[in-house]
Parts: C-alpha cells; sequence; structure tokens
C-alpha cells in the first residue's frame, strides 16, 4: 500500500522523514534522560576526553557555579604595591595613585585618602586593592582598581590601609577562608552590586584581622590586618 501511495503521489517522501524522525525520537528520549545525569557526564567525560576538550573551547565554563551567587571569590582582590602618588589636579581630597598590581603596566588608581593618608606614608608601601570594578572616571581622571581601608565612622572618622602580610608581591590574590578556589568575575557588573552585598559583611576582628562573616582575608602568607580599627568597617 505504500508503493501504491508513492507511486499515486498521495505521499511524499518527505511525510515519511519526518514520521521516522519522530519515532526515532521517542524511542531515543529515555536513552537521552539516562545520560542526563551527573554521574553519566561524568562517565561520558572521562571516556570521551577530548571531545570534552573540543566543546570546551567552543564555550567558556562559567567562573563560578552560579553567576548568580553572592560569594567573595568572586572579587579579584589583590595585593599591589603604590609607586607614585599624586594630589589630584581639579579635587582636593582626592589622590592619584600609579599601582603596580601584577601586570604589564600599573594601574591608575583615584582615591580619597588626602585627609587620612600623607604622600610620604602612601608611597612605595603594599595595600590590598579591588581589581574587578568597573572603571569609572572621577573628576576628569580614569580609575581602574580602588585601594581598600579600614575605617571607623563618627564625628571623628578615622580611616587606615589595610596590611598585607609581610612578604607579598604585587598581583598577589588575597582570598576570604574557604573561598579560595573559584575564579573572580572579569569585571562586576554595576546592576548587580555583587561588591556592595558582599561588602556590607566586612569587618575588622578585634585582633584587627579584615574578616567576611568572621573568615578572614588571607593571602599564601597569612591574614591581611589593620592598624588599631577594632570593630571598624572595610570599603
Amino acid at each position: 500500500e505504500l508503493e501504491k501511495d508513492f507511486a499515486d503521489q498521495q505521499v511524499h517522501p518527505g511525510d515519511l522523514k519526518s514520521s521516522v524522525e519522530t519515532d526515532l525520537n521517542r524511542l531515543l528520549d529515555p536513552v537521552r534522560k539516562k545520560f542526563d545525569t551527573p554521574e553519566m557526564k561524568k562517565l561520558t567525560r572521562e571516556a570521551y576526553p577530548e571531545l570534552a576538550k573540543q566543546k570546551g573551547t567552543s564555550k567558556p565554563p562559567p567562573q563560578n557555579f552560579d553567576n548568580d551567587e553572592i560569594i567573595p571569590s568572586r572579587l579579584d582582590i589583590r595585593i599591589g604595591k603604590v609607586l607614585n602618588v599624586e594630589k589630584h589636579p581639579d579635587a582636593d581630597s582626592l589622590y592619584v595613585e600609579k599601582i603596580d598590581v601584577g601586570e604589564g603596566e600599573p594601574r591608575t588608581v583615584v582615591s580619597g585618602l588626602v585627609h587620612h593618608v600623607t604622600v610620604e606614608e602612601f608611597t612605595n608601601r603594599m595595600v590590598v586593592l579591588l581589581c574587578n570594578l568597573k572603571p569609572q572616571k572621577m573628576r576628569g581622571i580614569e580609575s581602574q582598581a580602588m585601594v581598600l581601608c579600614a575605617s571607623t565612622e563618627g564625628d571623628h572618622r578615622k580611616v587606615e590601609l589595610l596590611d598585607p602580610p609581610e612578604g607579598c608581591t604585587p598581583g598577589e590574590r588575597v582570598f576570604v577562608e574557604g573561598y579560595d578556589s573559584g575564579q573572580p568575575d572579569e569585571e562586576l557588573k554595576p546592576k548587580k552590586k555583587v561588591f556592595e552585598k558582599l561588602q556590607a559583611e566586612f569587618k575588622v576582628s578585634d585582633d584587627c584581622i579584615a574578616q567576611w562573616k568572621q573568615k578572614n582575608f588571607m593571602t599564601r602568607l597569612g591574614s591581611i590586618t589593620c592598624k588599631t580599627l577594632k570593630g571598624g568597617n572595610i570599603s
């Protein structure tokens, strides 16, 4: 009957193809579901490593398991060395610094620290910087990072630069205990407010150690500290 329907042009080859495709997908769906479990995906990657690598080149893996998760490993915090400090030409309260953060060229950073740190105290010292904020112009000069400081609020506001452990080098990563394996965002999106949500939990401990939710900010050589501002905020 099928041959006769073809001869009479009542059935087109395309109709047959569509029908076969539908039936094949119906047969294969249970098999596909079995291979869609984490265990079977892992087994497939181990059995076909080259195929897994090829897939990886076409689409980069996510930087964290859940890109909406607010965790400190999304912050690109590094040690930097201040090479040069000058007053901002158009703002009395701002410094313009050149800071080595382990890249080919130093970054330009604008900081509102004129009333808290002298040029002499600031120059040639190691600091802690947040390096993946979106660059922002401050009175006409683009700031490419933010120097992190401890501070206390009130009538007599105090600010202190954070201190890396002795022996740290420019570009060395700073992480929070337990969050040292994730990759930071390439650039924090201002609308997501990732830094602001995390920074609300930044505090200085009674031992003058910088912390997030009572977990220390660390480098491979030890904790990030400040000199005296116990219980202070960090920003």
